[in-house]
């Protein structure tokens, strides 16, 4: 879908801030973010779904809210959906139901233990498939004109422009249905852009951009 997320190539924005804070996080409460984005998953929950959630909050908010606190709204949009807490609880900023005796904690781990299991568990979004790729390296490409009102992968700035096929990557993830919990394969390529096709003013550039787009993406130019 169109919207503030898609930012690549637009003016009016200002420069990009770059802290040098060697600190991961700015705030404490960042930290706790990460970590609660980072174990708390519905099953029927997607990468892909996750991001649409994230396209869906309103502009102003998602341009003047900290990066992490959108993560945050986002975690809350997806955990009351799927039954984990209510609207009244993330209102309340805590849990409405009492508990008699306090829960015990899960025991300690080590860093080397939670990097194996993270190894070990690690999703994986390939899968072979019967079709072969309908591109090859080399070969010339223009990508789709149109838009869509769901979550992709094809930013605006690049539609309805010629490429080539730099690299074949396999059958991946079709992020625009598993955005729906449609889990779907798709040939998956690199695919190289000049920059003077992308943003005439830059006519004079030798730059490229590469992107990594599914099949249905393109067609043969």
């Amino acid at each position: 879908m169109d919207g503030v997320h898609d930012l690549g190539g637009q003016q009016g924005f200002g420069p990009i801030e770059v802290d040098s804070v060697s600190e991961p996080f700015n705030e404490e409460w960042e930290g706790r973010e990460w970590g609660m984005a980072q174990c708390a998953l519905t099953p029927e929950l997607t990468i892909d779904w996750w991001r649409h959630c994230r396209e869906l909050i309103l502009p102003e908010d998602y341009l003047t809210r900290p990066y992490l606190d959108s993560w945050a709204q986002t975690d809350f949009a997806t955990y009351i959906e799927a039954g984990w807490i209510s609207l009244e609880e993330a209102d309340h900023r805590g849990s409405l139901i009492e508990v008699d005796e306090p829960l015990d904690l899960p025991p300690t781990v080590s860093v080397e233990d939670i990097l194996k299991d993270e190894r070990n568990h690690a999703v994986r979004y390939h899968k072979v498939v019967e079709s072969k790729p309908l591109f090859s390296e080399g070969q010339n490409i223009v990508t789709n004109k149109e838009g869509v009102a769901g979550h992709t992968r094809l930013p605006r700035y690049v539609r309805g422009i010629k490429g080539a096929i730099n690299a074949y990557h396999g059958t991946h993830v079709f992020p625009d249905l598993s955005a729906q919990g449609k889990t779907t394969h798709q040939h998956l390529y690199s695919v190289v852009f000049a920059c003077a096709d992308l943003w005439p003013e830059t006519h004079n550039s030798k730059d490229k951009v590469f992107l990594d787009l599914w099949e249905s993406y393109l067609t043969e130019a």
